[in-house]
């Protein structure tokens, strides 16, 4: 069976850049994984999904 995809949400985002700013010294990457879901979070708020 396959689990159904839920957009990714602005709150979704922020829990991911939080964990890697935690396990970065405080710094999130440029263009890395918690940079993507913030941009396809604000892409999706915008879009209404």
């Amino acid at each position: 069976m396959s689990k159904k995809s839920k957009p990714m949400t602005p709150k979704d985002a922020s829990r991911i850049q939080s964990a890697e700013a935690k396990t970065g010294g405080g710094k999130v990457t440029k263009g890395g994984f918690a940079a993507r879901a913030q941009a396809g979070a604000d892409s999706n708020a915008k879009t209404g999904k």
